[in-house]
């Protein structure tokens, strides 16, 4: 899968691209990403993408043309790509944003700055929005990396168990339950001894019902009645 990303601090990337999930992914060549300035297709010597808002107000709002050019050459050069510019203003991203952008073979994730970019070129281009959240950032570096971590989670090897990605917090519309692990005693406090029993059974109607209590606790909006840890979900390991 390819994830080219459009920046204008390329730099900024590359190291967390080369660690963790991204860095395993990548080296098994489960996922390529490609980095691109666009600010190499600037229409002047000074590499401008950038210019005041037409009708007044504060800050900068990013030129379409350097930005369209940019897009253009992406799609004649690697294949037409899947479109997303990351921003504000967009639609939120969840969990099944993540499943469905697992499905394009190339997307293009565009980084917005300043006060953001010219209508136009979204429309004129039909680049999809989305947003990481109810909170503004300098730039959409940030979120375009969440949104290649939360993808690339999804695709079969990146993961050491593959069961972590089924059992993850929104898979199944709530979050994950509580965990826990060594020691057995940490500054006074013990693990559920449900867990220590063997149980696999009481396990699972322990996790859920946690899983439940954080949901409506935590995120009553997401009004799930249920965790990711139905028992039917969860896949067994072999053996002892």
């Amino acid at each position: 899968m390819l994830f080219t990303i459009l920046t204008l601090f390329p730099e900024a990337l590359e190291s967390y691209l080369q660690v963790g999930v991204l860095g395993i992914a990548r080296e098994k060549g489960l996922i390529e990403v490609r980095l691109v300035d666009y600010r190499d297709w600037a229409r002047d010597r000074h590499r401008t993408v950038d210019d005041r808002p037409f009708g007044g107000g504060p800050g900068m709002v990013l030129k379409p043309e350097p930005i369209a050019d940019c897009i253009e050459w992406v799609d004649d050069t690697w294949g037409p790509h899947r479109r997303i510019a990351l921003c504000p203003a967009g639609k939120p991203f969840r969990q099944a944003d993540a499943a469905d952008v697992l499905a394009s073979e190339r997307v293009l994730l565009v980084c917005g700055r300043y006060e953001g970019f010219d209508q136009r070129l979204i429309d004129e281009l039909a680049i999809e929005t989305l947003s990481i959240g109810d909170f503004v950032l300098a730039g959409g570096e940030l979120p375009a990396l969440c949104v290649v971590e939360a993808v690339a989670r999804l695709i079969p090897g990146t993961l050491g168990d593959e069961r972590s990605a089924v059992l993850d917090s929104f898979q199944a519309g709530g979050l994950d339950h509580p965990h826990y692990t060594r020691p057995r005693v940490w500054r006074g406090r013990g693990v559920p001894e449900v867990l220590l029993n063997g149980d696999h059974a009481a396990i699972d109607a322990w996790r859920e019902e946690e899983a439940r209590k954080r949901t409506l606790r935590v995120r009553p909006d997401l009004g799930s009645t249920h965790s990711p840890n139905t028992p039917d979900r969860i896949p067994r390991p072999e053996g002892p």
